[in-house]
């Protein structure tokens, strides 16, 4: 008994013995991690660092409070709370990463917004984009007026800080990035304000403004949802615009007797495609050299605001359907995917004459487009084609109609523009009365090129089309970078900025700015020039860039119009929110 108890004392002191060195190798064992969070110069930390900042960020922006969430902008103050504790990066990398952000962020906008970029442009869309350019310019002089009522003008750091209230305000990252960096033209690399501190603290407040002041337009102009949606269900039904409108029709008239279809069609003046004629029973595809007799019976496709002109002339509607009836024929929606075809027009294709075939319509970003001889193909669209099953073959393959091939995404295209874009925003221009020459910089550079890219590289054999999906994560991909950039990098100080600083008047000041101008603009648009009110506030969503705000207005309008207001505008604003930024630092901040 007494050996039994002197082995187990034995033993107790052996592992006591051994206890500090178990605890010195536990801890040393685990010195990797504690490195991996406080080594601030490894791969692995900054990797870890902002991968822990963005996701945190993304989670954190999909709460909704009144169900209304900050989304992806929510990444900025995870930075900020990283950046606060210490949890960073050196600054030149954090630099280098969210200038890279920027570029990748509006070169994608650009190329997303540059095939509707100078067709928004029409007869409603100058009066839109008016006033959006209006309220733009209103979004600044407030800003300046902000500035001179409630700050101290002696302090230079003080209107850089109002310009990141701005664009906290008006919920535009792309214009906190472009000011960014012309403050680091005027200040030099390193030495300009955290503007993002500002950004920060007028951001919430901003989204939250936007809708409020949207809602305030309803009271003040004394609407009615209900006869608003009304009026926007009579506009769909006696609006006619140029969708495609398919029609079976008998030639009655005895003028046509004898006449080619390009006569006929150069005598109306009016386009349409004559897909499918019947002709003593024999049914053909009809070419430009196709005779007309009276009786015949064809399948016209035409805008929809021409199909009684059209009948008027050529004869009255029939009760068949050649596409159910006819077997020999067929009709086909083919992808175009080769390249080759970029750019080309419909006419100089010579389908009618080379294949034997119609091409009825176009389908472009999910629109139907009338196939008129000079409209210009691009990678991506789907055309109807109509005409004998082995013809229609022969031309699905000349057009490619590989959906794999068109999911391959065109990454040369891209760095090619932002290639052009970094050189073309490098590119110094001097103005009178500016300390510097001016610069589009490495944010409106991109921006100008791609939007030229995506309306116009087909003319340089450029394929541009990316599908919505890659375009989307590209974007999204560059602007969490830059969010959590600046972020991380503004941490530092922010909480004494807010705490300590002027953050409550950064607060208030960017709710002025954001309200002030949409109670003016919004008005007019209603008053003056008569429009629907859930276009206004379509429209105000995208002079604001800011998507919470369509997604509210999309919630309580069951038709397209916020949708139609805010796709007018948003091209135009968001190339506005990034030149103005660049014009106010270097004119004011110097």
């Amino acid at each position: 008994m007494k050996n039994n108890c002197t082995k187990v004392i034995g033993l107790r002191n052996y592992f006591v013995t051994l206890q500090p060195n178990y605890a010195i190798v536990f801890m040393e064992s685990f010195q990797w991690l504690k490195d991996l969070f406080t080594a601030t110069d490894s791969v692995a930390h900054i990797a870890l660092l902002y991968a822990i900042v963005i996701a945190a960020g993304v989670y954190m922006g999909k709460i909704k409070i009144g169900g209304i969430s900050l989304g992806v902008t929510f990444v900025l103050f995870a930075g900020i709370v990283a950046g606060h504790f210490g949890f960073t990066a050196p600054t030149p990398i954090l630099t280098f990463i969210q200038d890279f952000g920027l570029i990748l962020f509006v070169f994608m906008i650009g190329m997303q917004v540059g095939p509707g970029f100078f067709e928004s442009f029409g007869k409603a869309g100058i009066k839109l984009n008016g006033l959006a350019a209006t309220a733009i310019v209103l979004n600044i002089l407030v800003m300046f007026a902000c500035y001179f009522i409630f700050f101290d003008t002696s302090n230079v750091t003080n209107l850089p800080m109002m310009v990141g209230t701005l664009y906290g305000a008006v919920t535009n990252t792309p214009g906190l990035g472009a000011a960014n960096e012309a403050l680091g033209t005027v200040f030099g690399i390193g030495k300009a304000p955290h503007i993002a501190s500002a950004y920060a603290c007028a951001y919430p407040l901003g989204v939250l403004g936007i809708i409020g002041a949207t809602i305030l337009i309803r009271y003040i102009c004394s609407i009615s949802m209900d006869k608003e949606e009304e009026a926007l269900t009579a506009l769909d039904e006696t609006n006619t615009n140029k969708k495609p409108y398919k029609m079976h029709l008998e030639v009655t008239n005895k003028y046509l007797e004898g006449k080619t279809l390009l006569q006929v069609h150069n005598f109306l003046n009016r386009d349409f495609v004559v897909s499918r004629l019947v002709h003593q029973g024999e049914l053909c595809i009809p070419n430009r050299d196709t005779v007309f007799h009276l009786g015949d019976q064809m399948l016209i496709v035409c805008a929809e605001a021409d199909q009684e002109a059209i009948m008027a002339f050529i004869g009255p509607k029939l009760d068949i359907d050649f596409e159910q009836s006819d077997q020999p024929l067929v009709s086909k929606r083919i992808l175009i995917t080769n390249p080759s075809i970029n750019g080309k027009s419909l006419g100089s294709m010579h389908f009618s004459s080379v294949y034997g075939v119609n091409v009825t319509r176009v389908t472009r970003q999910g629109m139907d487009i009338f196939a008129t001889p000079t409209l210009p193909l691009q990678v991506g669209d789907r055309v109807m084609v109509v005409g004998p099953e082995d013809a229609v073959d022969r031309v699905a393959n000349k057009m490619g109609n590989s959906i794999r091939r068109l999911n391959a995404p065109n990454i040369a295209t891209i760095f090619v523009g932002i290639i052009i874009g970094i050189i073309f925003g490098s590119l110094p221009i001097a103005i009178p009365g500016m300390p510097v020459p001016m610069k589009l910089g490495i944010a409106g550079g991109p921006l100008i090129i791609a939007i030229l890219i995506g309306r116009y590289g087909y003319k340089m054999h450029l394929v541009t089309y990316t599908t919505t999906s890659a375009n989307m994560m590209l974007r999204e991909i560059g602007l969490v970078l830059f969010l959590a950039s600046v972020g991380i990098k503004a941490g530092s100080n922010f909480f004494e900025t807010v705490v300590d600083g002027d953050g409550l008047l950064y607060v208030l000041t960017g709710f002025l700015i954001t309200v002030i101008p949409i109670l003016i603009v919004g008005p007019i648009a209603r008053l003056k020039y008569k429009f629907n009110y859930f276009t206004i506030m379509g429209m105000i969503a995208g002079t604001y860039t800011d998507p919470p705000a369509l997604a509210y207005a999309n919630s309580v309008c069951s038709k397209e119009a916020p949708a139609v207001g805010y796709s007018t505008v948003y091209p135009l604003s968001m190339f506005l929110r990034i030149f103005t930024a660049q014009i106010v630092v270097l004119f004011f901040c110097g």
